[in-house]
């Protein structure tokens, strides 16, 4: 059985940095690509980034630059940094399983950012 468990969400000012992270469990982990989505409050599901097994990355053109996604094969975890952070972040932030994924795979129960000041 997939298990996804997301952490690391918090409260943090305009400019800040949070770095999230996604424990793996149930699949082998180090041959799929994994992604992070986000849903702000009353919008849909929107991809935020992913990579890929061997360490290639793609991000939504409202992250780049300002966060990073990477992974540790040996601890089964996904990781999220994310930096300058803006109140359009705020959003539950969750992983999955897949390339650009966005509701496609099980996700866990996902970890509240917010920005404000």
């Amino acid at each position: 059985e997939v298990q996804l468990v997301e952490s690391g969400g918090g409260l943090v000012r305009p400019g800040g940095s949070l770095r999230l992270s996604c424990a793996a469990s149930g699949f082998t982990f180090f041959n799929y690509a994994m992604s992070w989505a986000r849903q702000p409050p009353g919008k849909g599901l929107e991809w935020v980034a992913s990579i890929e097994s061997a360490g290639g990355t793609d991000y939504a053109d409202s992250v780049k630059g300002r966060f990073t996604i990477s992974r540790d094969n040996a601890k089964n975890t996904l990781f999220l940094r994310m930096s300058d952070l803006n109140p359009e972040d705020t959003a539950v932030y969750y992983c999955s399983e897949g390339w650009r994924s966005a509701g496609s795979y099980p996700t866990g129960q996902g970890t509240q950012v917010t920005v404000s000041s």
